[in-house]
């Protein structure tokens, strides 16, 4: 069965002038010939994002969507009619937004949250606004330390409220954000602490060890880029830090002494040097 507003792996039928039909059980789906890849070839499986064209017929395409059902994002509105606005989707087609699911005065060219479910009149994709009896902390689904989606939702006093896995509500401090955040961007994080009330604390970048491990990965191969030397240590701020390595100075000292316990970096007056097998 194709989930609609989704993606799917679905297995090539045959290959047509156009582009190639994908089964889609009771119906082919086509795939436009610009976004056929090369060596695509029948019988061979593919995923894409399968969507109602503006004749109503399911069309898959291998562009990436703003977002899909289920999810809370961030969209641009690009037309206003009597009945409701259209908004940016990122592909082929707009996703309609009924003036029943509205809650700010909207304008072309600017941006509102809302999410995207699937209308049980139509069948299409829709829009809407009221996104609250979406987000709850009542019953969670997520637990310490679990790798999640985040968008960054209100800047706060203390940080940034962040909607998780488009669930739930977090906070991320601000001692925890080493880069400029702007409503609407998709990070990824961690659960840190869920509160006796369900309040959620979370972090950016991805939980112990094994974040360490691949960041190690990425150290040792800056180091090879740069002829076996940076001048960075555990001494250097904060903001240069995450400025070159794109981590917090906790997770860059983390690996550091996971490099240096292994012997593969050794530290100089004025950075880390690698150390040759």
């Amino acid at each position: 069965m194709v989930n609609v507003g989704k993606y799917n792996t679905l297995r090539v039928v045959k290959e047509v002038d156009f582009g190639m039909y994908l089964d889609g059980g009771e119906d082919e789906i086509l795939l436009p010939k610009r976004y056929v890849p090369a060596g695509l070839k029948p019988d061979d499986e593919i995923t894409v994002f399968v969507y109602h064209d503006n004749e109503q017929r399911l069309t898959a395409t291998t562009t990436h969507p703003v977002g899909q059902v289920g999810d809370i994002v961030m969209m641009e509105t690009v037309d206003i009619t009597p009945h409701g606005a259209f908004m940016k989707w990122g592909i082929m087609k707009d996703v309609f937004l009924p003036v029943s699911q509205m809650v700010s005065r909207m304008q072309p060219g600017n941006k509102y949250f809302v999410y995207l479910f699937i209308d049980e009149k139509t069948g299409r994709v829709t829009a809407t606004e009221k996104i609250d009896r979406f987000l709850s902390n009542h019953d969670l689904t997520v637990a310490e330390n679990e790798v999640v989606d985040l968008v960054v939702f209100l800047k706060t006093d203390i940080g940034y409220k962040v909607i998780i896995n488009s669930k739930h509500l977090g906070v991320l401090h601000f001692n925890e954000v080493f880069a400029d955040l702007k409503i609407g961007d998709k990070v990824q994080g961690f659960i840190k602490h869920i509160r006796p009330d369900s309040k959620i604390d979370v972090s950016l970048g991805t939980k112990g060890y094994e974040k360490v491990v691949s960041e190690e990965t990425k150290l040792l191969n800056l180091l090879t880029e740069n002829n076996g030397y940076l001048p960075y240590n555990d001494k250097s701020d904060p903001e240069e830090i995450y400025a070159f390595f794109g981590v917090s100075k906790k997770t860059f000292k983390m690996t550091l002494g996971a490099l240096y316990k292994k012997r593969k970096i050794e530290f100089t007056q004025t950075g880390i040097k690698i150390i040759a097998d």
